[in-house]
């Protein structure tokens, strides 16, 4: 994938052949916020920033992963959990996981407001050490170098046919198999 001004949202479905199948498509940036726990330096250590995805972002990634009910979601790197509660939503179940303990009590709340608390948990911990297995959709806003130290685990972890989502930053030679 070329690198271009714009973020892009990428959906891997995996192939029985251990291969990935990838669609991509171009959005604007989101919008940075950070944590009082981050900005302090009296919260956990984070891999990634916390990065707000604007709702279009999150409906094209939803739509890209045909997210609907049946569905189990997992979020890596939930923060507020908007991505978990809009796949809610549409009826579909799931897990969001953050280290950042203050993003899963809002995340929660959210859920709350939103109607979507009993379809949705949010688990205050470290995405490495999260559980994979039983999902049929990843969704993850991370940095690349973040994305190759889990695609090990996707392969190995999740079984043929699961749908991942990863915004912003592409998965190293995962190449796309379609643009738009």
């Amino acid at each position: 994938m070329s690198r271009r001004s714009t973020v892009a949202a990428l959906c891997l479905t995996l192939l029985a052949s251990g291969s990935v199948a990838l669609g991509a498509r171009c959005l604007s940036p989101a919008v940075a916020r950070c944590s009082w726990a981050a900005l302090t330096g009296n919260g956990p250590a984070l891999d990634v920033p916390y990065l707000g995805t604007r709702p279009a972002v999150i409906a094209r990634m939803l739509d890209m992963a045909a997210v609907g009910p049946g569905d189990r979601v997992l979020d890596l790197g939930t923060g507020d959990g908007r991505i978990l509660i809009a796949a809610a939503r549409r009826g579909a179940s799931g897990t969001g996981v953050d280290i950042d303990p203050v993003l899963i009590g809002e995340a929660r709340a959210a859920a709350l407001t939103a109607g979507v608390a009993e379809r949705t948990r949010f688990v205050a911990q470290d995405l490495f050490a999260t559980p994979l297995t039983g999902n049929t959709v990843v969704t993850m806003f991370l940095l690349p170098r973040v994305n190759l130290r889990l695609r090990p685990r996707l392969l190995r972890e999740l079984p043929p046919g699961t749908r991942i989502v990863s915004h912003a930053f592409d998965m190293a030679d995962w190449a796309p198999d379609v643009t738009d």
